[in-house]
């Protein structure tokens, strides 16, 4: 294979959200493979709205609520419900369908919060714990990262 068409190649699978790529000609094969890790971080980056949730996952807890608590008493108590993983959160089953949950509502253990896609696969995102959704921290169609807070739940 010419080498001006592996270079065509590679600079596809760089310029686009291929992660891997292969190609079979005869007796010759290439694989291109991006690394999974930086690939993931820099796409997210790139598509990242200059909103303040997105931003906040990527500050430690600790430094994104402390200033709340001193505003509102009560929120020191809340809980927070975190993303397990990367992808896309979906607020609702499609896009003509109502919220799983909005701010206010009572959610009981093992109810179905949010769906994360990631990698094309719909994981549907499931409370640790019963309470009420006091502040949706994420915002619908938008990336998250993994240990992202999206949901503040008061457990009283």
């Amino acid at each position: 294979m010419d080498l001006n068409k592996v270079r065509e190649l590679v600079k596809l699978v760089e310029d686009s959200r291929i992660d891997e790529l292969e190609v079979i000609d005869k007796d010759t094969t290439i694989r291109i493979q991006k690394h999974a890790a930086p690939s993931a971080h820099v796409a997210y980056a790139a598509t990242l709205p200059p909103a303040p949730a997105p931003v906040q996952p990527t500050t430690p807890a600790e430094t994104a609520i402390p200033a709340a608590p001193a505003a509102n008493p009560e929120r020191a108590k809340w809980r927070e419900i975190r993303s397990p993983i990367v992808g896309t959160l979906y607020r609702a089953p499609s896009p003509d369908a109502p919220n799983f949950v909005n701010t206010g509502d009572a959610i009981k253990q093992g109810q179905t919060l949010c769906i994360i896609e990631a990698m094309k696969v719909m994981n549907e995102i499931e409370a640790e714990f019963g309470g009420t959704i006091k502040e949706i921290l994420v915002e619908n169609a938008t990336p998250v990262e993994a240990e992202a807070i999206l949901f503040l739940v008061d457990p009283a």
